[in-house]
């Protein structure tokens, strides 16, 4: 016997271990606690941090388009062997010589954009040097100070456009990350509350489960001393079995579930999850004159209704450009000097102008710059139509979401007590049957009830979390503390 229980103690000893484990190991999270988590730690969070970067580094970019870059460019080196034809002025006739040649050039640069006219200044210094192998000898060409202009006199200017609409795609990739955070909190509350039914259903089927145990042991006493038939014998069986098959339903419900949240907040298989439902909700309405003002200002959809405006008046200037005369004048005045002496080359250097103005201009297109051009302004007038009925189904969808919430916490209260009634009536009615009162039939119904009224509970706070932050999500506005939803964001770029 003592053997014997030594082996007992050693088979059940990891699974107590086990057991243990896993409880100390459990995390209780209320909804508030699964959104902050989500919003700190969640993959998704992370995606939307990403996304805002890559957005602001956009806008970093465009705003050193407008600053002074210092630039370094050279061919270090160019080497040439080959046979060339060239003109000799003593022969009066061209002739073909083998030259050897070994060139370098470095030049530094100041340039700097003029976002008014789309033109560019720079400040130039460079330096060209020849080596002829062949002869052994080197040249020197040094242009210390080289002052150049570059200037589109007719065309596009991108600088101005992109002036005009890299700010507002900047606004909107702040508001936008506003956006993907309340959507991670909408995602939370649907997962918070997936998990939570889940595991409301565990807790009801596995009272559901050892009621039918308890009842199914007491009709069977009875049917020994003949106080029911044998259907109603049967009938208990078939709602125990059905029980046990419920059981096992909501057990994989409740893991499915538990898993999806533990991976949709970073946790990994260790942490075991138990959540806390609150009963409680903010008591308050929302206006709908102060949503719709508050989505107006806030919204990104609104900011991305004028760039998409922007866009097409640009592509409408583009296509403008490329049709009639395009002319671009470069000037450039500074010294130069060249030498066979390196020593030498930077002394007494001499005046240097250079004027340029190239044209182009298409004299038949057979219609086509016309046809873009067309083509824009049509787009033009579908992009005002598109945005004009998305500005109206804007406002109608803020007025829906508006008018949905503030009819739940309503069906909330009615749902509470619905969840109260239909359980006092399942306890009434068990106990009714336990003296013989009613059958087996209308004590199904009763639990049917109660667990269709719970359900609906739990699902309906699912709905009205669901929807508060969907409004948040559309407005970024909290209603409950009455303010703007603000972010950080200097955090989320360093």
């Amino acid at each position: 016997m003592k053997q014997l229980n030594i082996i007992i103690l050693l088979l059940i000893t990891p699974l107590l271990l086990s057991a243990q484990a896993d409880s100390s190991n459990i995390k209780k999270f209320t909804l508030e606690e699964v959104i902050k988590l989500a919003k700190n730690q969640s993959p998704k969070a992370l995606v939307a941090k990403h996304s805002f970067r890559a957005n602001y580094w956009q806008w970093r970019s465009h705003k050193a388009d407008f600053l002074p870059s210092l630039n370094l460019n050279g061919t270090l080196p160019n080497y040439n062997r080959s046979i060339t034809k060239q003109f000799d002025s003593e022969l009066g006739k061209d002739r073909f010589y083998h030259q050897n040649i070994l060139s370098t050039d470095a030049s530094l640069s100041i340039d700097q954009n003029i976002g008014f006219t789309g033109g560019k200044i720079s400040l130039v210094s460079r330096l060209d040097r020849i080596d002829y192998l062949d002869e052994n000898k080197s040249t020197f060409l040094s242009r210390p100070l080289i002052v150049r202009y570059d200037q589109p006199i007719t065309g596009n200017n991108k600088l101005r456009w992109n002036k005009r609409i890299e700010p507002k795609k900047y606004e909107a990739a702040k508001r936008k990350y506003v956006v993907d955070m309340e959507e991670v909190s909408q995602s939370a509350v649907n997962k918070f509350f997936s998990l939570a039914l889940a595991q409301q259903n565990l807790k009801i089927s596995k009272m559901n489960y050892s009621n039918a145990d308890t009842l199914y042991k007491i009709s069977k006493g009875r049917y020994n001393i003949g106080t029911i038939a044998e259907n109603e014998l049967l009938q208990m069986e078939l709602s125990l079995l059905n029980a046990d098959v419920k059981l096992n339903d909501a057990i994989v419900s409740f893991e499915e579930n538990k898993i999806k949240l533990r991976s949709f907040l970073g946790f990994n298989e260790s942490v075991n999850i138990e959540l806390i439902i609150s009963d409680e909700i903010p008591e308050f309405e929302v206006d709908y004159k102060k949503a719709l003002s508050q989505a107006l200002e806030n919204s990104p959809n609104i900011t991305n209704f004028e760039i998409q405006l922007l866009e097409a008046e640009k592509r409408i200037a583009e296509e403008r450009s490329q049709r009639g005369l395009n002319a671009n004048l470069f000037a450039e005045v500074g010294l130069t000097k060249s030498s066979d002496n390196f020593s030498t080359v930077y002394v007494n250097p001499e005046n240097q102008q250079n004027v340029k103005i190239g044209i182009s201009l298409p004299i038949l297109d057979w219609g086509r710059g016309r046809g873009r051009v067309k083509m824009a302004k049509s787009n033009l007038e579908m992009v005002k139509t598109e945005v004009e009925q998305s500005r109206v189904d804007f406002r109608q969808n803020i007025l829906l979401d508006v008018m949905r919430f503030n009819l739940l916490d309503d069906q909330i209260r009615i749902s509470a007590k619905a969840d109260i009634i239909a359980r006092n009536r399942y306890n009434v009615t068990k106990q009714r049957f336990l003296i013989g009162k009613i059958n087996v039939l209308d004590l199904n119904i009763s639990q049917k009830e109660k667990d269709e009224a719970n359900t609906s509970y739990i699902n309906i706070l699912k709905q009205y979390w669901s929807e508060y932050y969907k409004l948040r999500m559309t407005t970024l506005y909290d209603f409950e503390k009455d303010m703007p939803i603000e972010y950080d964001l200097k955090k989320l770029i360093d």
